[in-house]
């Protein structure tokens, strides 16, 4: 099992002013999170923490590969990512994670684990459709491509239409004025 202290970070160690993290995050990250969409991964993540006295601002920033399969025709291929999070710490009465852009942690608290919010930062710059590329520009050459065509209709066929009789009755009705 993955160990992931290396994103914790003791703030309460940390003079004031801004302080860079640089994280390597591989696939076995996104195993401990059970998210199996990536066949391998590589992503660098930039973090600069940002201590002021009463909040603290972290402004996340990676790009890299991951090696997914395609939607459409389940080949595999690198998609290139990359993206960016602003997350301000301050400090109340309890955890608090409601607001997406805010994170409210107890007083007394003297260290932060990053390593949700990199995960999900990753995870949502992934399209919703994962497309090969090779199928956008049409030099993709894949039995299930090949399949996926011969099963379209053909739309040579002209359909026909079937209509429902009660409206037809009501479309006279708007035409017998």
């Amino acid at each position: 099992m993955m160990d992931l202290k290396e994103y914790i970070i003791p703030f309460v160690g940390l003079k004031l002013g801004l302080h860079r993290f640089d994280y390597r995050i591989r696939k076995e990250f996104f195993d401990f999170y059970e998210f199996e969409d990536f066949n391998t991964a590589d992503f660098n993540v930039v973090l600069d923490f940002d201590k002021r006295s009463t909040v603290y601002e972290l402004n996340f920033k990676f790009n890299g590969v991951a090696n997914v399969n395609c939607d459409v025709s389940n080949e595999e291929y690198n998609l290139d990512l990359d993206g960016s999070l602003k997350l301000i710490v301050k400090f109340g009465d309890s955890y608090n994670n409601d607001n997406p852009e805010i994170l409210i942690i107890p007083h007394g608290e003297y260290e932060i684990n990053v390593a949700q919010f990199l995960y999900e930062m990753i995870v949502l710059a992934v399209p919703t459709k994962k497309v090969h590329p090779g199928i956008e520009d049409g030099s993709l050459v894949s039995e299930i491509l090949e399949k996926l065509d011969e099963l379209q209709p053909d739309e040579s066929i002209e359909k026909e239409e079937s209509t429902d009789p009660r409206w037809d009755d009501l479309k006279k009705l708007l035409t017998d004025k």
